[in-house]
């Protein structure tokens, strides 16, 4: 998969978390040392209900474009969804657990992409 690609489907991703009101959409493209992917997608939400649509509406966007899902991590009440991609791994986060995990911190060396162009 080349960038581009990658990025686009890195977009798609924000965007269709977006559509649920998603808070604080950020795409980041990982540095150059995290070999296992490209971009993260990070949003989050207040409830766990809101968290369940925003990732329906994620992976229904992402099989539009034809995007395979590998691995699927956090079903149910979980506090953090992570669903891989490959070059683009999407967290969806209750807002406490965003905050507590700070991924955003954690990879302060990534560089932002604007999506909502």
């Amino acid at each position: 998969m080349t960038k581009n690609s990658a990025e686009s489907m890195a977009k798609v991703a924000a965007r269709a978390a977006d559509e649920k009101k998603a808070d604080e959409v950020r795409v980041l493209r990982m540095p150059e040392v995290v070999t296992e992917t490209e971009y993260f997608v990070i949003g989050s939400a207040s409830t766990h209900v809101q968290v369940r649509a925003i990732v329906n509406s994620v992976t229904a966007a992402m099989e539009e474009i034809g995007a395979e899902l590998l691995r699927y991590e956090g079903r149910g009440d979980n506090n953090w969804v992570l669903l891989d991609y490959g070059d683009v791994v999407v967290h969806i986060f209750v807002e406490e657990a965003r905050v507590y995990y700070d991924l955003e911190k954690l990879w302060a060396d990534a560089e932002p992409v604007s999506w909502d162009e």
